[in-house]
């Protein structure tokens, strides 16, 4: 930040009101010779007039960063801050932190002046002042008491994508639009009464991350947007949507407990179920999704813990009566976790449903970039706090420049999905109708086994497709690699179209017969559509179509 091209360079104190980048104790430049360097004094501040009087000059000090001192948000509103110049500013904050400067000072009457501008402005801006007076200071980072309330006056999904976790809540105190990336792997206590502040800490009378896998100040805007979007009370983001689910299927299924889940899903969470909570004595019984009384049975039969399934599924998009199924499971004491990362929080609310918990691939339509690893999961401050218990021992922890990429990316969101909706809906039409496909997958089509489940409780049917081409494993390769606009890739969501085919991107390890007991034939292919225009989407279907 640019100060003032004085005689002299204003440099009070090296201590930012922003704590959440302060970096080190309070240097004391009092006694310091010119070109010394300076000794640390945390108890003692610096005023400008100290400065002045000890006649330092900007060779000493040219190379320091201006900073603002903790009550400054307290003296200059938000609103002021935002027009007042850098000059006014530093004017500011020189007279404020001035002893009595001499009277020939430059400063002084530029000072008085910017004052009582800002304190004009301020006296119609005391309720943005506020908002950033509620934050906790300790020593290291500033985290703000973070409110979603304060986005009630917000009627829309698209609106709370855009501004949830940020608009006049975010914990990082600045006056950037953007939030900013704390990019640290731990946070420090500062020297004076160390003990007593790590006592409060460990007692939970104050707040902190202590140490990077336990959070980061840009991870929690992401947390907050997310939960905002969702209605949930708490959400946890992870490394990737894998590490979410098996973080929660480690805390809420005990050894030698039971759960429930679906045939179709994601292969690699039929992996870990089928494979590895055996070796912790976990039975699991698999259901299809639409099988309630399948589902009654096993509660019945077992001590159910979870029904865990997605929905819709993967890659058929199967759809579950969450509120069904969810009030089952409650009379029988078993929680619900609804992975719901191909609907999106905007296309399906599943606690609001009944669900106990909501999970996503953070990687695909939230993050919606194809630039970014993330999972998340939300529901009630006392399950997450259960789960995030597990997750700072276990690790799995975001980077905060992803956390910013989710951000950055749910802003786009509902612009996204009603694109991805429309277009996929429109083009599941399109390929129903055509002769050279045998069948569509697609639960905003009548002909889907839910699409009445789909309709009650899904506002949009998402952006994913799943169809068979008529025809053998080589001419179903044959279409794919015809096609021009979509990559051939394994994930979904993002704003380029994407299309596999599962038999040989996800399943070729298996023979065709083990394929096919999980329905997965030879010319099955899923179809991400984009942000692209329909009709060239369409054009390009079509082509490749006519070459088979």
């Amino acid at each position: 930040m640019a100060v003032l091209s004085c005689s002299f360079t204003l440099s009070p104190r090296v201590l930012n009101p922003y704590s959440s980048f302060e970096c080190r104790p309070d240097p004391d430049f009092s006694t310091a010779p010119i070109g010394d360097k300076p000794r640390l004094a945390s108890s003692r501040r610096v005023t400008a007039s100290s400065l002045y009087a000890g006649g330092i000059s900007s060779r000493g000090l040219s190379s320091l960063i201006f900073c603002f001192p903790p009550n400054f948000v307290r003296q200059l509103s938000i609103k002021a801050r935002r027009n007042s110049s850098n000059i006014g500013v530093a004017q500011i904050v020189a007279a404020s932190w001035s002893n009595g400067p001499a009277p020939d000072s430059p400063f002084l009457a530029a000072a008085a002046s910017a004052q009582a501008a800002a304190a004009a402005v301020n006296a119609t801006a005391t309720n943005d002042g506020a908002a950033v007076e509620g934050c906790i200071d300790n020593g290291s980072v500033q985290i703000g008491g973070s409110d979603n309330s304060t986005t009630t006056f917000l009627s829309s999904d698209g609106s709370i994508t855009v501004h949830a976790g940020e608009r006049l809540g975010r914990g990082i105190v600045t006056d950037a639009i953007t939030t900013p990336v704390v990019n640290t792997a731990t946070y420090f206590f500062k020297l004076y009464g160390v003990m007593f502040h790590v006592i409060l800490l460990q007692e939970k009378r104050r707040q902190s991350f202590k140490y990077g896998r336990y959070g980061n100040p840009t991870t929690v805007v992401a947390e907050e947007k997310i939960s905002a979007l969702e209605g949930a009370e708490s959400t946890l983001i992870m490394a990737s949507g894998m590490c979410a689910s098996i973080v929660m299927l480690m805390t809420l299924v005990p050894a030698g407990g039971h759960m429930v889940s679906t045939t179709d899903c994601y292969r690699k969470t039929r992996m870990f179920i089928e494979n590895f909570l055996p070796k912790m004595g976990i039975s699991v019984t698999v259901i299809d999704p639409a099988d309630v009384d399948g589902l009654e049975a096993a509660l019945n039969k077992n001590k159910v813990s979870l029904f865990f399934t997605e929905s819709p599924t993967n890659p058929f998009l199967r759809c579950v009566d969450i509120e069904r199924v969810s009030k089952l499971c409650h009379s029988k004491g078993a929680l619900v976790c609804i992975d719901g990362t191909f609907a999106t929080p905007l296309n399906q609310k599943a606690l609001a449903l009944g669900a106990d918990l909501v999970l996503h691939s953070a990687t695909k339509f939230i993050g919606g970039h194809n630039d970014v690893l993330a999972g998340c999961i939300s529901g009630p401050e006392k399950l997450i706090t259960e789960i995030r218990t597990l997750h700072h021992i276990l690790g799995g922890t975001l980077n905060p420049n992803a956390a910013y990429l989710i951000i950055r990316g749910m802003k786009t969101l509902h612009l996204r999905v009603q694109q991805q909706n429309s277009t996929a809906l429109r083009m599941a039409q399109v390929l129903e109708a055509h002769p050279r496909v045998r069948r569509v997958y697609y639960p905003g089509l009548p002909s889907h086994p839910e699409h009445e489940i789909a309709k009650q409780q899904m506002t949009g049917f998402g952006g994913v497709v799943s169809f068979e081409v008529d025809g053998d494993l080589m001419t179903t390769i044959k279409f794919v690699d015809a096609l021009k606009i979509p990559y051939i890739a394994t994930s979904f969501g993002g704003c380029e179209s994407m299309v596999d085919q599962p038999a040989i991107v996800s399943y070729w390890d298996l023979s065709q017969a083990e394929r096919r007991k999980y329905g997965i034939e030879d010319n099955l292919v899923r179809f991400s559509f984009g942000v692209e225009d329909f009709e060239d989407l369409k054009a390009d279907v079509l082509q490749a179509l006519e070459t088979i």
